[in-house]
């Protein structure tokens, strides 16, 4: 897969976030933003206007327009690659389909343990999902090294979760009962996954992927002994998996995050799983998450995405406080969610320039 990788990228000017990944020194603290490319934004919903959305994701000059939207506007310190969680499942064989003000919806979802057979056994991934590669290559070249660009995935139990329940739930109660009625299968379909997902990630460090994210979105609905069983060795086995076939892959290693949205009750576990960083949803203290990961790993969040919606002195008053909570080593800036499309982008701006501002003020008098 991808032999002769590309290797001719325009030189990285802007760092900041790779050394706050790997705990380093910096100059000010960086900050993005989940769903920064996305509709909040005049031009993107212009571009995807009338297109279906998954089309959008196969398209390479789509995707790298739509990442580099954000960049235009902002001075983030980072770049995520535009694409879905989704594409893994439709790899795999799954029709997914997203429809407008309902989501993602699988019209077969998975119901019982046979329904596993109709998945494919081998999953090729280089040419299944070669357009994500070479979206991100395109990427990397257009963005012209202005900040690193980080390619991501969704973990197994949250692609588990997606795949029978067929879309979105609250209670994720049919892919619960998997869980405890076919556990054994369940494993199954999570090493699957786990497979198809190593590959996944590393075709996208060979396409120039700088960094990457491991969304595992629906930690909330397990409980701590659900989520030691179901997720954590998944989450640790992607992290150590995708760093040996790096190394073995004469690459250069790239900082791993992992965020567990709603998994508060694992942030130890988190710390310790092989990832570089933790990242953080709103509902942890900064200066508990701080304590309890023991400098393990760098913290990446956690503001309310909501905070958005006040004024822009408020905004300022909220960021100064989260930085002071997380200090300023081994520390990404970020919200601890998604942006929602109904935010005001001057709000974003006032955050990106929040954290700049306050982060060197708070560097300079150490």
């Amino acid at each position: 897969m991808h032999e002769n990788y590309p290797k001719d990228f325009p030189e990285l000017k802007n760092d900041t976030f790779l050394r706050a990944a790997r705990g380093e020194e910096i100059e000010h603290i960086p900050v993005w933003c989940m769903r920064q490319a996305g509709r909040y934004l005049s031009e993107f919903r212009e571009l995807r206007a009338g297109k279906d959305f998954f089309e959008t994701c196969r398209s390479p000059e789509a995707c790298c327009e739509l990442t580099l939207q954000p960049l235009r506007r902002f001075p983030f310190d980072a770049a995520i690659i535009f694409s879905d969680i989704l594409v893994v499942p439709q790899a795999m064989g799954m029709e997914v389909q997203m429809s407008p003000g309902k989501g993602p919806t699988f019209p077969e979802p998975l119901k019982e343990p046979e329904d596993l057979q109709r998945l494919k056994t081998k999953v090729d991934v280089s040419s299944e999902l070669d357009y994500v590669f070479k979206a991100i290559t395109l990427t990397r070249h257009r963005i012209e090294g202005k900040v690193p660009l980080i390619g991501f995935t969704g973990a197994p139990w949250t692609l588990m979760s997606y795949m029978i329940e067929g879309g979105g739930s609250t209670t994720h109660s049919k892919a619960k009962r998997w869980l405890y009625r076919y556990p054994e299968a369940s494993h199954k379909f999570l090493s699957q996954l786990t497979d198809v997902i190593v590959e996944y990630l590393l075709g996208q460090v060979k396409a120039g992927a700088q960094a990457l994210q491991v969304f595992e979105s629906h930690t909330g609905c397990l409980g701590p002994v659900e989520f030691k069983e179901f997720s954590l060795p998944y989450l640790r086995d992607i992290a150590r998996r995708v760093k040996d076939k790096i190394k073995e892959s004469g690459l250069d290693n790239v900082p791993m995050i992992v965020f567990a949205k709603d998994g508060h009750y694992g942030l130890e576990d988190l710390s310790e799983s092989g990832y570089e960083v933790v990242g953080l949803d709103w509902t942890i203290d900064p200066r508990s998450a701080r304590i309890r990961t023991g400098g393990k790993v760098s913290l990446q969040g956690n503001m309310d995405p909501c905070a958005l919606y006040s004024t822009k002195e408020r905004i300022s008053e909220i960021v100064k406080r989260m930085l002071e909570g997380f200090g300023t080593k081994g520390y990404i800036a970020n919200l601890g969610h998604g942006l929602y499309p109904d935010m005001d982008p001057e709000n974003v701006g006032a955050f990106v320039e929040a954290v700049h501002t306050h982060s060197r003020q708070l560097l300079n008098c150490k």
